[in-house]
């Protein structure tokens, strides 16, 4: 498809500025859409380098990188040896099946979101709940693609302030775009092709991180987190809906 490179752009652009105003979203965005376009291991392929530009700068950001990482090295080992270990899932299913469970990993990450009560860990609990977190995150990392679950509402749980919060998701997204990027390389699923595409996405991608930021003070975050995830939703139900017919 012609058209294809421009809806590349045009989604990395609308990712990055979901990230710009929530400090996260790039790479659940950018899977869920082209994940209904091209197959799941592509679309992983072309997320690399806008998702690793974005965290490292969202990382360093914050107030304290050094500490951030040494609290939080337990999980993030964890979270490159699930990715890795299981990143085999995706680059050898069927399409169909990939994008199935991308769906549904989509689909249960904004139904979780949207309708689970809040939930506190304590901090005596941190040291073995951590590379628990971490290699779950990092098996649905390496099956789907998506960083999220359930790395992000852990994080939140642990009671960090905004700016701690903001770059522990930078961190962790770091780790796992990083970690993907060396699965796919070593499966032989990351070809010199699409790192080009990848890189050239960088540019829509920062540019709707700085639109995101410029809007973040002019939009309610509260209809902006449930229509996000309402989408989310919808791109899941499509995705496994796609999956089903064409079976």
């Amino acid at each position: 498809m012609d058209s294809l490179p421009l809806v590349f752009a045009l989604t990395f652009l609308a990712a990055g500025f979901v990230k710009g105003v929530s400090g996260m979203g790039l790479p659940t965005v950018a899977m869920g859409v082209l994940g209904t376009l091209i197959p799941p291991v592509a679309a992983a392929g072309l997320l690399i380098v806008p998702s690793f530009v974005t965290n490292v700068l969202q990382f360093f950001s914050g107030p304290q990188p050094r500490r951030t990482a040494l609290r939080f090295w337990p999980m993030m080992l964890a979270i490159t040896v699930g990715t890795v270990a299981a990143l085999p899932l995706m680059v050898r299913a069927d399409p169909r099946l990939a994008s199935a469970l991308l769906g549904v990993a989509l689909l249960g990450y904004a139904v979780f979101t949207l309708f689970a009560a809040p939930r506190t860990i304590p901090a005596r609990a941190e040291r073995a709940a951590s590379p628990a977190v971490g290699l779950v995150t990092g098996v649905i990392t390496g099956v789907t693609g998506v960083f999220v679950i359930p790395a992000v509402p852990y994080l939140q749980a642990l009671g960090l302030r905004k700016d701690e919060l903001v770059q522990a998701l930078g961190l962790s997204f770091t780790v796992s775009t990083l970690a993907m990027a060396a699965g796919l390389a070593g499966y032989g699923a990351f070809e010199t092709a699409g790192m080009l595409h990848s890189c050239l996405l960088v540019v829509p991608a920062l540019a709707g991180v700085w639109l995101g930021q410029r809007f973040r003070e002019r939009i309610s975050q509260k209809a902006f987190r449930r229509g996000f995830l309402i989408v989310l939703a919808i791109l899941g139900l499509q995705m496994i809906g796609k999956a089903m017919i064409s079976a």
